[in-house]
């Protein structure tokens, strides 16, 4: 059964249909000698006519061209031949290695009920001192990782990649939502390097491609992982780099479908959207998705609607400080800025709430004492000051730590630390056991007694 495209509008076409029409979401297929398009429709406009989204260039596209039905929306492959492979948003292979599959499943599942999903709350274990202690993930939570360009979003979700191989032997699964193609190739070719691609599915909906395309990618991302929680009953960790521009291509294909926009430009539709997405992030008594997602923050204002529509989704927020960055305090999380649901005495434990409270309290009370430091200098504190300035500064640097994915660049061997080999080592600074180790001893190390050598 076929249609005829009767008007285009740069990736929106209207496509007339004499007998049945399509359903919402279902793919046509336009086939000429030099290419195979795709289109998903989104609106019914009468009895005859549908409106479709281009998933694809629209080169050589004119009114006239016919189209054909599939009946089915996008499916993709899933299962363990996926492994060590990378897609695009439909699901066709593009890393040259053959596209012969043994099980396809449809990106337009249902959420899992609530008593289908796991109430028990567990920490996962990044082995990152900074965020096991102050901002620890749930297994099978949402994180968010804030943060404006260049502030190490991309290096930090290549570490969660390595760590949830190593520590955790489970799948990662990397939505690549607006990348460049160059990043794109720059991740492919280090997963390889350190090891972990085997274990690694990429899908990418690339920045030049259409705004269908980058829509597209993170549902079927999502759609890979559910069948390695469902069925293979692993742990998966499923990385979003960037939802942001998940939100933008959504608004890009409003603004084309002819909506009225809502506050700042954004779609009349953003909050259902995101919630299609997140909610089916969830997990089970057999497996869990865990979930990190790269939020870019606009203009750094962390009150952009677009920014805000994701935070109500999340258990852990990272937020990302060019401060930090500046001072050379990777990775540069905010201590202060960053938190977790998690993060309650009654989920970590007494010892582990108490020393991130007083990590927080350190910290907060040093920000103070920056504005007269700078002004008056260190000897105008009193001596109390003076130990919590001094403490503080340790505790930032011990806070900081090697990357194994950025081993080649910076020549330091990567560390992963224990969370409770963390809690001693803030303790033991908070108490004053290391003030008499110079704070130089503390910059990027994993456990304390690498000071105290």
């Amino acid at each position: 059964m076929t249609g005829m495209i009767v008007a285009l509008n740069s990736t929106v076409c209207d496509i007339y249909f004499e007998e049945e029409l399509p359903s919402v979401f279902e793919i046509l297929i336009l086939e000429t000698e030099e290419k195979e398009l795709y289109f998903e429709t989104r609106k019914q406009l009468d009895e005859h006519l549908v409106r479709a989204v281009a998933l694809g260039y629209m080169q050589g596209v004119k009114k006239g061209m016919q189209v054909r039905r599939t009946f089915e929306p996008i499916n993709v492959p899933v299962g363990e031949e996926t492994l060590g492979r990378i897609f695009n948003a439909l699901g066709g292979t593009i890393d040259a290695k053959g596209d012969a599959f043994s099980h396809y499943e449809s990106v337009f599942e249902p959420s899992l009920g609530v008593s289908a999903q796991s109430g028990t709350v567990n920490i996962y274990e990044t082995g990152i001192k900074i965020i096991d202690l102050l901002a620890p993930f749930i297994q099978g939570g949402k994180v968010g990782l804030f943060g404006g360009a260049g502030v190490g979003k991309t290096v930090l979700l290549m570490e969660f990649i390595f760590k949830s191989i190593t520590l955790h032997h489970g799948v990662s699964v990397f939505a690549g939502i607006g990348e460049r193609i160059r990043e794109g190739h720059e991740l492919y070719a280090q997963m390889l390097e350190s090891g972990v691609m085997e274990k690694t599915i990429m899908v990418f909906g690339q920045m030049n491609e259409a705004p269908g395309i980058r829509y597209r990618a993170p549902l079927t991302a999502l759609t890979m992982s559910e069948y390695f929680r469902d069925k293979e009953h692993k742990d998966v960790l499923l990385l979003v780099d960037n939802i942001y521009r998940f939100i933008q291509a959504g608004q890009e294909i409003s603004t084309l479908l002819g909506r009225i926009p809502s506050r700042v430009g954004y779609q009349p539709t953003l909050s259902n959207e995101i919630a299609e997405l997140e909610e089916r992030i969830a997990s089970t008594p057999e497996g869990s998705i865990t979930s990190v997602q790269a939020v870019y923050v606009p203009a750094d204002d962390i009150t952009d609607p677009g920014v805000a529509s994701v935070f109500a989704h999340l258990d852990t927020s990272i937020i990302l400080s060019r401060s930090y960055a500046a001072k050379g305090l990777y990775p540069s999380i905010d201590p202060l800025e960053s938190h977790s649901k998690l993060l309650d005495p009654l989920i970590v434990g007494d010892e582990h709430y108490r020393v991130a409270k007083e990590v927080k309290e350190m910290l907060a009370k040093y920000k103070e004492l920056q504005d007269i430091i700078t002004m008056l200098g260190m000897q105008q504190l009193s001596h109390e000051d003076r130990l919590i300035v001094t403490r503080a500064r340790k505790l930032e640097k011990f806070l900081t730590q090697p990357f194994f994915v950025t081993e080649s660049f910076t020549g330091r061997k990567g560390k992963s630390v224990p969370l409770s080999d963390t809690i001693a080592g803030c303790e033991k600074i908070i108490s004053g056991e290391m003030d008499a180790i110079d704070e130089s001893r503390f910059y990027m190390i994993g456990t304390i007694d690498e000071a105290d050598l």
